[in-house]
């Protein structure tokens, strides 16, 4: 039985290039303010557009707005995949050890050292004295210490506290609900249909209540009020789908979703479309009153995170489940370029100000310069940090099933060929040596 662990590998790795280039165009979005945010004025909008170029594209606003409504979901199922299955292996106290090394370390580095570093030139843009005791003090004044993207890290470190309460009180639990994914991987409309209701369920209430733009800060620690349930519902839906098998259902390489990547991308474009219009209209205040608008624009999201998840999902088994160059050399530095990149992005922002090249260009230098200095930064820290397993996954004899991150424990590719040799013989081997092959790869 072929498993699909080189594709979410290939997804896993393919994603975090997203995000970094998300933030690398940032910049550049047509729809800005004339002019930067000032760093002390609430509600401290530079925490969302750092750095406000004077070039722009709109291209980017479209770009930017669609990866907003699925990339976070999505990297929430993937970091619930594997679970289930790690905690089954480790036990409740050793996976949260775990969890806590690989995502609370990082994010504690991150932010305390990193990010005040990163948002110094946020500072400087507008600032009278623009010296770096100057900025210190500002910095220190704010309400809370600004997290950047590592706020992912401690929303994760949180869900996976939850699973673990939940196996160690209702071991069960993971078995019914991966049986319950199981049933419903063979209803490709009713897990589809499920999978909306809950989401809606989770996400429109909160979004009307605190609006889809708000943030909570707390210290550190922040996330967007409209959507931790969401987030919860992925990364349940992952946990899930793990719990019963990534080779087979939802993710089998020859499943249903696989072989309907062209309906999953029609539907994601056609929902895109939906939800910019259902934006605009709430945004202008024209046609529909407020709330029914307001409700249109939620649900319409809510369609659109689940097309554009199943779309990339469904593209990578379908396309992708195998080693590829580019994406196999980047996925060790992935986890830690995440964790690094914002730093590189922002400064690289700021440096081009001054120069009067079109925002394409710009974008595309600032983009290249992060990924090259992200992933030239990890890949020598990570010489050091490798032995402890915090930046990358950890050199084994046997690769660990746990997806603890982003980007930490899908298969590496240095395991990349040997996975499609393994599962190259597996099959000429017949079924019991297929699923002799799986087993060991759960070990």
């Amino acid at each position: 039985m072929s498993t699909p662990s080189l594709a979410l590998n290939n997804l896993r790795t393919f994603t975090i290039v997203i995000v970094l280039a998300v933030h690398a165009f940032l910049a550049y979005l047509g729809s800005s303010p004339a002019s930067s945010f000032r760093f002390d004025d609430p509600p401290y909008r530079w925490r969302t557009i750092p750095i406000i170029d004077s070039d722009r594209w709109f291209g980017f606003d479209i770009f930017c707005a669609h990866q907003d409504t699925y990339l976070i979901a999505l990297l929430f199922f993937l970091s619930g995949l594997f679970v289930w299955p790690s905690l089954t292996r480790k036990g409740a106290r050793n996976f949260l050890r775990d969890r806590v090394v690989r995502l609370g370390l990082p994010f504690a580095l991150a932010v305390g050292v990193l990010m005040p570093v990163a948002h110094y030139p946020v500072y400087r843009v507008t600032a009278v004295d623009p010296g770096v005791a100057a900025y210190w003090q500002h910095w220190l004044a704010l309400p809370f210490w600004p997290s950047g993207p590592p706020w992912f890290l401690w929303v994760l470190l949180l869900f996976d506290l939850g699973v673990a309460a939940l196996y160690a009180f209702a071991r069960r639990s993971g078995a019914a609900l991966g049986h319950v994914i199981g049933k419903l991987s063979a209803r490709p409309m009713a897990f589809v249909t499920i999978l909306v209701i809950s989401s809606a369920l989770a996400y429109v209430p909160l979004a009307l209540l605190f609006t889809p733009w708000t943030w909570f800060h707390a210290g550190p620690f922040s996330f967007q009020l409209c959507r931790p349930l969401l987030y919860a519902v992925y990364f349940l839906t992952g946990v899930g789908v793990g719990a019963h098998g990534i080779e087979r259902g939802l993710l089998a390489p020859g499943g249903w979703l696989a072989r309907r990547w062209k309906n999953a991308g029609g539907a994601a474009i056609a929902t895109f479309v939906l939800w910019l219009g259902s934006t605009g209209l709430a945004m202008s205040g024209d046609g529909l009153p407020i709330l029914p608008a307001e409700v249109l624009e939620a649900s319409s999201f809510v369609l659109c995170c689940a097309a554009g998840c199943l779309f990339m999902l469904a593209t990578f088994i379908r396309f992708a489940n195998r080693p590829i160059k580019m994406l196999d050399a980047l996925s060790d530095e992935a986890y830690g370029m995440y964790l690094v990149h914002y730093l590189f992005s922002i400064w690289l922002q700021f440096i081009l100000l001054g120069f009067a090249v079109v925002a394409v260009v710009k974008a595309a230098i600032v983009f290249a310069g992060t990924l090259a200095l992200s992933w030239g930064s990890v890949a020598a820290m990570r010489r050091g940090l490798n032995a402890i397993g915090v930046l990358g996954p950890v050199r084994r004899s046997a690769p660990s099933p746990s997806l603890p991150s982003p980007a930490a424990a899908l298969p590496s590719p240095a395991s990349g060929r040997r996975l499609a040799r393994g599962q190259a013989e597996a099959r000429k081997g017949g079924p019991n040596q297929q699923i002799r092959f799986t087993t060991e790869r759960l070990r």
